[in-house]
């Protein structure tokens, strides 16, 4: 696919990011012909630091990601991510000012990737959705994009800096997920919450190769 961008530093990190894969592991995408062309929420399981990059080189366009602030920390990280359309969030609390952001990158017309764990998973195994993914998707109703990625973290396991072995890695893009699939409305006593469980069970939905006889 060719990625649809001005951006040298994204594009940068989208051919440095596909191409380190490709050397770890083997890698397998399916689904991203189906997405959305205007505003949405790609959102998906968690295993590794390498998952936004990976996510980013599978799709032809340019898209923004939500990442923790203490990743800005670092001079050049920091500029790298910023330039990558990354939006800084204040993890563990209410941060007004990265979903006003984040709603803006999405009022504009661009996709944007969450996680609904809120973090990478200790396990591998898919955790407890966080109330931040259904958030973002009932206040912009927009689609939302369910991922699975499998693999990445016997690439990449949580703590590791540096690729550990070679493996094979899977990104399935699902079906978009229309506002009426996803919001239990404006009623529900537990609304956000709610809706980030509905995104979540439609990402651990998603089946894999296994099941498909591959």
């Amino acid at each position: 696919m060719i990625l649809d961008s001005k951006n040298l530093v994204y594009k940068g990190v989208y051919h440095g990011a596909r191409s380190l894969i490709e050397v770890f592991a083997v890698l397998e995408v399916n689904g991203w012909e189906t997405i959305p062309a205007g505003a949405c929420l790609f959102a998906s399981n968690h295993q590794s630091m390498v998952d936004p990059p990976l996510i980013g080189s599978c799709l032809p366009r340019e898209i923004s990601f939500v990442a923790r602030r203490t990743l800005f920390d670092n001079p050049i990280f920091g500029f790298i991510i910023r330039a990558c359309n990354s939006i800084p969030l204040d993890r563990g609390q209410a941060d007004v000012g990265a979903i006003r952001a984040a709603l803006a990158a999405l009022a504009a017309g661009r996709g944007l990737l969450i996680f609904p764990e809120g973090t990478r998973s200790a396990d591998g195994v898919i955790a407890e959705a966080k109330a931040g993914a259904g958030l973002l998707a009932c206040k912009s109703g927009v689609p939302v994009v369910p991922i699975h990625i499998r693999g990445a973290r016997d690439v990449l396991p949580r703590g590791a800096l540096f690729p550990l072995g070679a493996g094979r890695v899977r990104v399935r893009f699902g079906r978009p997920l229309a506002p009426a699939e996803y919001d239990p409305g404006r009623a529900h006593p537990e609304r956000f919450m709610e809706a980030s469980r509905r995104i979540l069970e439609a990402i651990k939905a998603l089946p894999d190769q296994t099941d498909l006889g591959l």
